[in-house]
């Protein structure tokens, strides 16, 4: 067959080894327990690192200042509402959930329970869930140990 140009359609595909692709992905180094990466830019790196040699990661920037609750341990402890608020350093709250307004939602589910034949009960299910909800969502109020000044 010919093209236009009245010559052989026919391609001849050379492999040239010596070709470096750019636009491929880098193969990863293999890390070893000597080694890590930076979290930021993948930077192979001396176990302990301080700081990347490639970007501007540290590892004092990525360590956490103040203590966290941990939100799952938070929502696990409202099982029982107002323990979860405790936990994250809200103990007012978690006091006035856990002695006040829990057994007065109790109360209330036991008297619609009298009135619907049992299924008055099922509100709590949803009072429940948003304890549990508004314990993830709010903010730590976990003391901070108090600073020592320098020791000599």
């Amino acid at each position: 067959m010919l093209d236009e140009f009245g010559s052989s359609c026919d391609v001849q595909w050379r492999f040239d080894s010596s070709m470096e692709y750019t636009d491929a992905p880098p193969q990863p180094e293999p890390v070893s327990f000597d080694t890590m990466e930076c979290p930021f830019c993948g930077t192979a790196l001396p176990a302990n690192a301080q700081a990347c040699t490639n970007c501007d990661w540290t590892l004092e920037a990525s360590k956490p200042a103040e203590p966290k609750a941990s939100d799952a341990m938070a929502i696990l402890l409202s099982i029982i509402p107002g323990l979860g608020h405790i936990y994250k350093g809200h103990r007012v709250m978690g006091a006035l959930i856990l002695f006040l307004i829990t057994p007065t939602a109790i109360a209330f589910a036991i008297l619609a329970a009298i009135a619907s034949a049992g299924w008055g009960i099922l509100m709590l299910i949803p009072y429940w869930g948003a304890v549990m909800l508004h314990v993830w969502a709010i903010d730590d109020r976990v003391t901070q140990k108090p600073d020592e000044g320098e020791q000599y």
